[in-house]
């Protein structure tokens, strides 16, 4: 099993690697959109299999390959708060303001996306 999610887990940042490169791609705001979407679509996947393990027994096994390796390698807290404090330091006066809104948003935005999984399950 502790190989199973270690596989799911390189897979998951290997597709988090792909995901942030495409948006950043195509991002033409100097907020980091990739790790926004990336949360945000984490999250929602987490919800749907979350509410699929609490509806159907012995679906354990899948959400922890799923979703402590997969979705635990492809969702990124740690760079979502450095990201924070990088546009905190930013030039202007604004700099950390627009590092909370954009750090409470993801927070709030990620936290309904869960939610909406579990009741779309």
């Amino acid at each position: 099993m502790a190989l199973l999610v270690a596989v799911a887990g390189g897979f998951g940042a290997m597709l988090r690697f792909v995901v942030d490169g495409a948006v950043a791609r195509h991002n033409r705001l100097r907020l980091p959109l990739g790790t926004v979407v990336i949360n945000v679509t984490g999250s929602l996947l987490l919800g749907l299999l979350t509410g699929l393990a609490l509806q159907h027994s012995g679906f354990d096994e899948v959400k922890r390959v799923l979703g402590t390796g997969l979705l635990g390698g492809y969702t990124t807290f740690s760079t979502a708060s450095v990201e924070g404090v990088r546009l905190a330091m930013a030039d202007g006066p604004r700099a950390v303001a627009v590092a909370f809104a954009h750090a409470a948003g993801m927070l709030i935005v990620s936290l309904a996306a869960a939610g909406l999984g579990i009741w779309l399950a």
